[in-house]
């Protein structure tokens, strides 16, 4: 999730995740330790990325990765290429209903997991909306949320938020960056938990908007036309009165071949 940048006063950096406690999942049997860890926890922290696109009207084919963060780790799966290996375990994270995915700004995220992975998310908690207080115009995001809450200042490089998350292999910087992006979401709920705040009831998805289907095009009715039969189709009465000159011609030419008689003068 790619947020812009925020004027925060002067704080001290917000510490984050240690790259020793980043997971990075390579297999099948990497996602399902995964699976394990995170389903275990009440509530995880999540989030996406993807590769940015820079020319006009081309949309993007993400998300290339996903982040999943508990209280200690963060797990980052790379489904750019071929997410299958890792299905299972996501499908069986994303879609518990008893476990709580929180994050900020998950409108995209949710729907470029539903598009490309076919998971539909349950039981998510957009920090966004949620941590917004009356009067506020916009939604808060990370950024925000750690001066608000930690005093301290989350470092979000633009830079970094726009290389290429499809990558094969990803950098160090990039590693860090995604796995705060999940891990920060899980801090700040649970700070926000702390302070005696109550989650209000959880409202189901929305499902997807069906595409439209073109009507059929409607059938031409039958041009009628009155004749001295009654009334028939155009067509037919067009042929007939064809036919009907056609046969008075024919009987015409007979008589103006016809031999006259000699004369008797």
């Amino acid at each position: 999730m790619i947020e812009s940048p925020e004027s925060t006063p002067e704080l001290p950096p917000y510490p984050g995740i240690q790259l020793a406690d980043v997971r990075l999942v390579k297999s099948a049997a990497d996602a399902e330790a995964a699976q394990a860890a995170l389903l275990a926890a009440d509530a995880i922290g999540f989030d996406t990325e993807s590769k940015p696109t820079f020319v006009k009207g081309e949309s993007s084919d993400g998300p290339h990765l996903v982040q999943l963060a508990d209280d200690k780790h963060a797990w980052l799966f790379q489904v750019g290429a071929d997410p299958s290996p890792f299905l299972p375990a996501l499908r069986a994270i994303l879609e518990s209903d008893n476990t709580l995915k929180v994050g900020f700004g998950l409108s995209d995220d949710i729907k470029r997991v539903r598009a490309k992975l076919g998971i539909e998310p349950l039981k998510v908690v957009d920090l966004s909306v949620l941590l917004r207080v009356p009067g506020q115009k916009n939604d808060l995001g990370a950024k925000s949320a750690v001066a608000k809450f930690f005093g301290q200042t989350l470092q979000k490089s633009k830079k970094i938020s726009t290389t290429n998350w499809a990558a094969p292999r990803l950098s160090e910087k990039q590693i860090l960056y995604a796995a705060d992006d999940a891990q920060v979401a899980l801090r700040v709920f649970r700070h926000w938990i702390a302070e005696g705040n109550v989650l209000p009831p959880i409202r189901p998805p929305k499902p997807p908007k069906p595409k439209r289907v073109p009507n059929p095009p409607r059938p031409v009715a039958p041009v009628l036309a009155q004749n001295a039969g009654g009334t028939r189709p155009a067509a037919a009465a067009a042929g007939a009165n064809a036919a009907g000159t056609a046969s008075a011609a024919t009987q015409a030419v007979p008589a103006l071949l016809k031999p006259t008689p000699p004369s008797h003068d």
